[in-house]
């Protein structure tokens, strides 16, 4: 069988964001596969390990950056990767129609991809994906195996925890608590140097993103540099208390 994993390059959570004309600045900054695709690279390898027979594709679509990336995921024991250069940005249901046509390319049976990702904060690309394929989809996964071509699992629900069983093939997005991805060891990293990395081009999925991003904006706070005199506490709670309520707005 084949899995595809989608990996996305996002900033390091120890950087801070910055816009520059418009959008967040990349240059000059530390850039990581974003954590939630980690743990989808990570159950691939996991599955594999336990017995599946199966070849594990790092997919990334986006500029030339996303190549190291991509040989990150190689270094962790992907077998090959496919990356899709476009400077172009894509939102989830545009990278979606590129990734059902990567799938259906390469005869794949189960995707991986991060559930809520680090800078769209959104849980839209794995549904999409199968959603255009037809495939069955599992969210917010919290366990996973495989027996035969039948998946079994469990996935957090507003109510609890849902188990589950589901035939091949399907999308799988991650969540914490999955696995703990592994690190890069130094024979990897160079083993990864050698493994295939196929570049291809947007143009050549068709796809047209219907999504333009026009403008980026950081949320900034500012503190009211209001002190209260805590000589008389009980005038000072009421104080707060009027402060939140009336100036915060954050309680009723």
């Amino acid at each position: 069988m084949r899995i595809l994993t989608l990996i996305r390059q996002v900033l390091d959570a120890q950087e801070t964001v910055r816009v520059v004309n418009g959008a967040v600045e990349f240059d000059g900054r530390k850039l990581v596969m974003d954590t939630m695709d980690e743990y989808g690279v990570e159950e691939a390898l996991r599955l594999r390990e336990r017995g599946a027979d199966a070849e594990v594709v790092a997919v990334g679509v986006g500029p030339a950056r996303v190549q190291e990336a991509l040989r990150t995921a190689l270094a962790m024991g992907a077998d090959r990767a496919i990356h899709v250069e476009t400077d172009v940005a894509l939102d989830a249901i545009a990278l979606s129609a590129v990734m059902a046509k990567i799938a259906q390319a390469e005869e794949a049976q189960l995707i991986f991809c991060g559930g809520q990702q680090a800078d769209w904060d959104s849980h839209a690309l794995g549904p999409a994906t199968a959603e255009r394929l037809g495939w069955a989809q599992l969210t917010w996964t919290r366990e996973l195996a495989l027996e035969g071509a039948t998946l079994k699992g469990a996935h957090d629900t507003d109510e609890g925890v849902e188990s589950y069983t589901a035939a091949l093939p399907a999308v799988v997005t991650t969540q914490q608590g999955l696995n703990e991805p592994r690190y890069p060891t130094l024979p990897n990293i160079m083993k990864a140097k050698k493994k295939e990395l196929r570049k291809d081009t947007l143009q050549s999925y068709g796809v047209e993103p219907k999504l333009r991003v026009v403008g980026v904006a950081v949320q900034t706070k500012e503190r009211r540099k209001k002190i209260l005199d805590g000589k008389d506490a009980a005038a000072a709670a009421t104080q707060l208390v009027e402060s939140l309520r009336n100036e915060a707005k954050v309680i009723g």
